[in-house]
């Protein structure tokens, strides 16, 4: 035979070996005898030119054994009479053994996946390989063990649940899918990764599935106890025949508001105001009296006020305030106590930048004092001039450990009423836009008050003759809802020095009829500025006194009076009609 032919013949030979290489090893090589011819390659002119390793890709199941030839070829197309070495790149090689010039490597699958088996000829260094994929069969899933197998969770709150599908040995089981389900969903639901949510107190079943097994937990949703009551608006002031609607929202321990909670009311002087089972207050006749709204044992109150017909109120306060190393908030704050009434903060209540400490350390000796009637508005330091401090110092001083009213955590936004007026507390550091939270809420909140005469206080001035900071445009649209609904005043502070403005509009326009009367006092304790040109309709300014802001708030009426601390002289007064 030729080479090619011979050559073209073995392989062939081997392809059919392949298929019956252990039960017919010695027919196949009687079946070729004809043409082949055994060579030893370490005679002159016979070396390995080719090993050919047979079958080429065969799949087994797991433990199942193949055998894998081998044969070398000269370059005549001869057998060679080697050795060969075996290797596998996973599974067993269970033995080798070799015949006329086959060679056999006794593989068994005893690993899953795929691997290759190779025979290497000595001599000549020559290597081929087979590809072998060993599959394997999974257990069968007996059991899905959910942990924990009972728990407890509180509502709006989650739980994580996990499962493990187990064979019958109780050996976990990997890469099985899993599903979930809630025998109630409306007491939790439970999400496709064991997540579990409490919707609302009562027990459930929870399920975990693989492969049509399952298991279960047991879990009981618990109502999250009430820590508080807040009570809004915190302050009512009645005249005896008129009402007050009151709002109670128990809170719990993160402040967070729980609905569905029974609330009772009660008075504290029946003879003043009484209250009804929705929260509805009625004035009686003058005094004072403390409405109080209880949830789960847990109580928030109201003060309340009734006053004749006719009869005034005081309102007294600045804004930049308490400043630690100097005597004129000390001043000041004695200011409040010979006045008397209720007291408001136009913002930047505590320096040098109203951390924690600030308000320990400079506000509680000198306006601290009257924390009790303090009314505060938020200002740019109680932020520490950024909006993601969220202003928490002042929220944990004035309402956490004084209980204060302050508005909502992070919006310190609120509203209350004094005698015949109407008093709103704006943030000017947030949003105030057209249509933001806080202009919507504003609308809201003019829209029901049943006052003739409002007034309003905050931080950032719409209208400031001040060097330092000036006005502040962004502050309009929250005017423009003022404005809208006929308040009278609009009290802010920033720049350090008093001024007040004619009547206007938002937009800066005299007018007597409706206008907002505007007033800057930042003349609370801190270092005071200078001013710059005087805007139009500013009508009094002074940069060198420190002092307070006294209105005097009656039925339809009001008047005003700068109030300097001992030893200065400066004085502004007036009085005006609501609209």
């Amino acid at each position: 035979m030729t080479f090619l032919h011979k050559l073209a013949h073995r392989l062939a030979q081997l392809k059919a070996d392949a298929r019956t290489v252990v039960s017919a090893t010695a027919l196949v090589a009687g079946a070729v005898i004809a043409c082949e011819k055994v060579v030893n390659p370490s005679s002159p002119g016979s070396t390995v030119s080719q090993l050919v390793v047979s079958p080429k890709v065969v799949t087994l199941q797991q433990d199942q054994l193949q055998d894998f030839m081998a044969v070398a070829f000269t370059p005549t197309g001869d057998t060679a009479q080697i050795s060969v070495t075996w290797s596998v790149t996973g599974g067993t090689l269970v033995d080798t053994s070799s015949q006329g010039g086959r060679h056999y490597g006794h593989y068994r699958g005893s690993a899953c996946g795929s691997f290759k088996v190779a025979g290497t000829s000595h001599p000549g260094q020559k290597s081929d390989t087979g590809n072998v994929t060993v599959t394997c069969t999974q257990p069968s899933i007996a059991s899905v063990v959910v942990s924990p197998t009972s728990a407890s969770v509180p509502v709006g709150q989650t739980l994580q649940l996990t499962g493990t599908p187990e064979d019958a040995n109780g050996n976990p089981l990997s890469g099985r899918t899993i599903s979930w389900s809630s025998g109630n969903s409306a007491v939790a639901t439970v999400n496709g990764n064991g997540l579990v949510t409490g919707v609302a107190a009562g027990a459930t079943t929870i399920t975990a599935t693989s492969e049509g097994t399952s298991g279960t937990a047991a879990v009981t949703v618990t109502s999250v106890p009430v820590a508080s009551v807040t009570v809004s608006p915190a302050t009512v002031s009645l005249q005896p025949g008129q009402t007050q609607q009151l709002t109670a929202t128990p809170k719990d321990a993160g402040g967070n508001a729980l609905s569905g909670r029974m609330v009772t009311w009660a008075s504290g002087s029946t003879a003043v105001a009484t209250v009804s089972g929705s929260g509805l207050v009625s004035g009686v006749a003058a005094g004072s009296a403390t409405i109080t709204a209880t949830s789960e044992g847990k109580s928030g109150s109201a003060s309340v006020t009734v006053t004749p017909v006719g009869a005034t109120v005081t309102l007294v306060g600045a804004g930049d305030i308490a400043e630690c190393g100097d005597a004129t908030d000390d001043s000041t704050a004695a200011l409040l106590g010979r006045i008397g009434g209720t007291v408001f903060t136009a913002g930047d209540n505590a320096y040098p930048d109203g951390y924690y400490q600030d308000y320990v350390n400079c506000w509680a000796p000198s306006w601290g004092r009257y924390q009790a009637v303090v009314r505060p508005a938020a200002g740019n330091h109680e932020y520490h001039d950024s909006i993601t401090s969220g202003a928490a110092d002042y929220y944990r001083y004035f309402f956490r450990e004084h209980g204060t009213v302050v508005g909502d955590s992070g919006h310190y936004y609120y509203s209350y009423d004094l005698g015949a007026w109407h008093i709103v507390v704006l943030n000017t550091f947030i949003d105030m836009s057209a249509g933001s939270p806080q202009e919507q809420w504003l609308r809201a909140d003019l829209a029901a008050s049943t006052k003739q005469c409002t007034l309003a206080y905050m931080h950032y001035a719409r209208f400031s003759s001040g060097s330092v900071h000036g006005s502040y445009s962004a502050v309009q649209p929250l005017w423009q809802a003022l404005y809208d609904y006929g308040a009278e005043i609009a009290i802010a502070g920033h720049d350090h020095e008093y001024e007040r403005f004619a009547p206007q509009t938002p937009d800066g326009h005299l007018d007597t009829a409706r206008g907002i009367r505007a007033f800057v006092v930042g003349t609370g304790g801190g270092g005071l500025y200078s001013f710059g040109t005087p805007l139009l309709n500013s009508q009094v300014r002074n940069s060198n006194t420190w002092g307070v802001l006294k209105l005097t708030l009656a039925d339809g009426s009001y008047s005003w009076e700068f109030v300097p601390i001992t030893g200065q002289t400066f004085t502004d007064s007036g009085s005006g009609t609501c609209h």
